[in-house]
């Protein structure tokens, strides 16, 4: 049995304690419709072990989450005759379920939907770029060593 959090509505559709349209399903992962889908096959792809964020994914579960990930969006444009596919996570902001899921929506021109879902922003000078950039940068090493 997958690590599961009680209450978790994710958790409860990998144990089968609550029904969904499952399209997909291997030993790490799930697939299934959205209830309130953005287009007529918009997937949710699930870990089966309950990880809130990307952050918290292990390393070992990265590729076969993104390999199935890759296969759905495949199928789903095949599946629905799309002309492309969205595919996004939400980590904490925006995410309505605390259950790491990646969004394949399928996608057509003039659909309706604006690229992203949030009005862009320019950086104020390349001043901040340049800030930003560095700091961003120094967090990676430090993230990568450890530290």
């Amino acid at each position: 049995m997958a690590k599961a959090v009680p209450g978790c509505i994710f958790c409860q559709i990998v144990a089968g304690s609550v029904a969904a349209p499952v399209v997909f399903e291997d030993e790490t992962s799930l697939g299934f419709f959205d209830n309130r889908p953005l287009f007529p096959g918009h997937v949710l792809l699930i870990p089966k072990d309950h990880y809130q964020t990307l952050a918290d994914l292990p390393l070992a579960l990265i590729q076969p989450l993104f390999t199935n990930g890759q296969l759905l969006a495949r199928a789903i444009e095949q599946a629905v005759e799309a002309e492309g596919t969205f595919v996004a996570i939400n980590n904490r902001v925006s995410q309505t379920v605390p259950h790491l899921h990646i969004h394949i929506v399928p996608r057509r021109k003039g659909d309706g939907l604006r690229g992203f879902f949030w009005p862009r922003q320019t950086y104020k000078s390349p001043e901040e770029i340049e800030s930003i950039k560095k700091t961003v940068r120094e967090t990676v090493e430090r993230l990568r060593s450890g530290a």
